[in-house]
């Protein structure tokens, strides 16, 4: 444990020391080290055994040897907003494994893991590895430490440091023989002091790691002779490959050019030379709380590939995948779904992802539709604004021509397009919109298809109901008279836009002339 006067604050935690292997087929390996050669020996292991203990000194399981052994039940529970960061695929409650048989007192065994920037602050609840011995021919005591940082384990935030002392934290204590024991430390949710990771490093991730301060029987110089493999407990990788080169971390002792690492201190396994890199990641993982989540809500995956957040009720009535308590739509990776894609130089179809149908130059179709169900180029009939039908035309071309595309495959022939509808103006002001027969019926004067009682100048009357403008009225007094005429030259003197009385841009004769004739023609 940390002194009191250690910069880094210790907080107390609970050791639960569980042999996470089947017992009839699980397998052992003594791994590949410099100084002991790449020679695996498969092991079959003797016992199952399982320790646990919280701060106060309670014990929750126990299972060892007399004299330390008794009967004793499972414990422990589950919280909302609670995930499990691993790189391993290993099984904690049994399996095969390789024991790293070269491993050092003082030497480090880490991983890092990243999350979503999101999800910090964290509080760290359970830290879990799994140590084994090999033909152990002595029963073992090996003394060891968990670590946990802000970041990763060379650059990051030292956080905590629990060590075993054979009290509140337990050695690990295996018979003689071929056994596992997962060191699973747990920090007591009801004790003030807690396991919080703020991101202070600005890397979204941290780090755990392990670290055996003494071994049961270490050689005076493990750079010449590694600890006996038969003699101590040592950690362990998984037999599936090494799937997190960069994320798996060792801290060796210093043994020079050709140690592992080069010269020691902290390397990922990426980093190593291959004559000492394992093969497997390590059989490590934590459990971790993050305390800006909103328990009950998370990412939930529609069918469609969109992302919403709901609770597991909602997203489930929704018909989609729930990511669980705290997920968010940034890292949900909601897959997305096939959806028909559409080729104009073929007119065929094939179902694809719409990202895939974009790059691949076709036009994606609805979610939801297949091929089968879908059509990739309609042609039919449409209606048109006056109430007239055009054949052989597509969606966009109807929509070009303001008319209503009436289905792929419709003609004409038997389509009924609605009669149009329009403003109808009452010799009163009153507007309604109906079809002209109606308006003619009922003694309102039709405005043409389209128009409407829309009252935009605000002055209470349908602008389509109102006289139209009169042009030559150009002083805008309601009179046509010679001080229009005035103010048309004025502004044709000028180059003033308003003298562009024709519309086309261009300030010249025939703004003169359209201007004569209209105020010719006065108003009405």
């Amino acid at each position: 444990m940390l002194s009191q006067n250690s910069p880094i604050r210790s907080v107390l935690a609970a050791a639960a020391l569980a042999l996470t292997v089947s017992a009839a087929s699980a397998q052992v390996y003594s791994a590949p080290t410099p100084a002991a050669g790449k020679n695996p020996v498969p092991a079959r292991l003797d016992n199952l055994y399982q320790l646990g203990v919280f701060t106060d000194g309670t014990v929750f399981w126990n299972t060892l040897p007399p004299p330390n052994g008794d009967d004793g039940d499972d414990g422990g529970s589950t919280r909302d907003c609670t995930f499990v960061s691993t790189h391993t695929d290993a099984d904690f409650s049994g399996g095969t494994f390789t024991v790293q048989a070269g491993f050092a007192e003082k030497e480090i065994l880490a991983a890092s893991y990243v999350i979503s920037a999101s999800q910090f602050p964290i509080r760290i609840d359970l830290m879990e590895c799994i140590f084994a011995t090999v033909n152990a021919v002595v029963p073992t005591t090996t003394h060891w430490s968990v670590l946990v940082w802000d970041g990763p384990p060379n650059t990051g935030i030292l956080v905590a440091e629990y060590s075993s002392d054979g009290l509140i934290l337990p050695h690990i204590e295996l018979p003689p023989g071929t056994n596992g024991v997962n060191v699973a430390v747990f920090v007591d949710p009801n004790d003030p002091e807690q396991i919080i990771i703020n991101n202070d490093s600005g890397t979204n991730r941290f780090s755990i790691g392990f670290r055996i301060d003494k071994h049961n029987d270490q050689t005076q110089n493990p750079c010449f002779t590694p600890p006996p493999s038969n003699r101590n407990a040592f950690p362990t990788t998984d037999v599936s490959g090494l799937a997190q080169p960069s994320h798996n971390w060792l801290w060796g002792v210093n043994c020079g050019p050709l140690g592992c690492p080069a010269n020691g201190g902290w390397s990922t396994f990426a980093a190593l030379p291959t004559y000492c890199r394992p093969s497997g990641d390590w059989v490590l993982r934590a459990t971790w709380t993050s305390l800006s989540c909103q328990p009950g809500v998370g990412a939930c995956c529609k069918t469609d590939g969109s992302c919403v957040l709901a609770t597991a009720a909602d997203c489930q009535s929704l018909g989609g995948t729930y990511k669980g308590d705290g997920s968010n739509c940034q890292t949900a990776d909601c897959p997305q779904p096939n959806i028909p894609c559409c080729f104009e130089s073929t007119g065929g179809c094939v179902m694809l992802k719409e990202s895939d149908c974009i790059a691949a130059g076709g036009i994606p179709g609805p979610a939801g539709q297949t091929c089968q169900t879908y059509v990739c180029f309609p042609i039919g009939a449409a209606c048109l604004p006056d109430g007239t039908c055009i054949d052989g035309v597509s969606p966009d071309e109807a929509d070009a021509l303001g008319a209503v595309f009436q289905g792929d495959g419709t003609t004409c022939a038997t389509v009924d397009c609605p009669e149009p509808v329009g403003a109808a103006c009452f010799p009163n002001g009153f507007c309604l919109v109906l079809t002209e027969s109606d308006a003619i019926n009922a003694g309102a004067t039709w405005m043409g298809p389209g128009t409407t009682c829309d009252d935009n100048n605000g002055d209470g009357k349908a602008d389509a109901c109102e006289p139209p403008a009169c042009a030559a009225d150009f002083n805008g007094d309601t009179v046509v008279n010679s001080l229009d005429f005035i103010a048309f030259l004025n502004a044709y003197s000028a180059q003033d836009s308003s003298a562009d009385f024709n519309g086309d841009t261009v300030i010249n004769s025939l703004d003169f002339i359209a201007f004569l004739n209209a105020y010719v023609d006065g108003c009405p």
